[in-house]
């Protein structure tokens, strides 16, 4: 699946994980696991979510947080949820 989000949405994205996770970009690989790979334990794991949530103004039904584990699941749910550039509104899981 292509992930379709713009670069300024990755960015903060990914800016999100570095605060968060205390960790350099570079590390920040698609297949990187969060929890294994890149050191974050559940508490972290929500934090990320309530960060990512209050900085786009979203809602996130937890089922779909359970079926991220790497940086690259992490993207694609945002997009799922996030608008694309050509779209007028993010989509929403029932």
């Amino acid at each position: 699946m292509k992930i379709m989000l713009s670069d300024k949405d990755k960015q903060a994205i990914l800016d999100i994980l570095v605060e968060q996770l205390d960790v350099q970009r570079a590390q920040l690989t698609p297949g990187a696991k969060i929890e294994e790979d890149l050191g974050a334990d559940s508490l972290t794991v929500i934090e990320i979510g309530m960060a990512l949530e209050e900085r786009f103004h979203l809602s996130i039904p937890e089922e779909q947080w359970e079926m991220v584990s790497t940086v690259d699941d992490l993207l694609a749910t945002m997009a799922r949820f996030l608008p694309t550039p050509d779209s007028e509104s993010a989509g929403t899981f029932k």
